[in-house]
C-alpha cells in the first residue's frame, strides 16, 4: 500500500501544470522532510526500521526521473 508522501510524489510527476523546475522544487521540500524525520527516528529509541529509507528512495527516483542535479554539498551543520 503506498503511503500519502508515496501519493504526493507520483502527483507532482504527474502534474502536467507544472514546470519541471517547479516539480524539482517540491520534490525536494519533500526530500528535506523525509530527511528530517529519518535523522530524528534514527536518534529515538524505535526500530531500525523507520520506513523512512523508502520514502527517501521513492523521492530519489522522481528526481532522477526528472533530470534533477544532486544539489552541491556543503558543509554540515548542525
Amino acid at each position: 500500500m503506498a503511503t500519502f508522501r508515496e501519493m504526493r510524489v507520483h502527483e507532482i510527476v504527474e502534474d502536467g501544470s507544472l514546470s519541471t523546475e517547479q516539480k524539482i522544487a517540491e520534490l525536494r521540500g519533500i526530500e528535506s522532510e523525509a530527511r528530517g524525520l529519518q535523522r530524528a527516528a534514527s536518534e529515538s529509541s524505535m526500530g531500525d526500521d523507520d520506513g523512512w529509507q523508502d520514502e527517501l528512495r521513492q523521492v530519489r527516483f522522481a528526481l532522477e526521473k526528472l533530470g534533477a542535479k544532486e544539489p552541491r554539498k556543503g558543509a554540515a551543520t548542525l
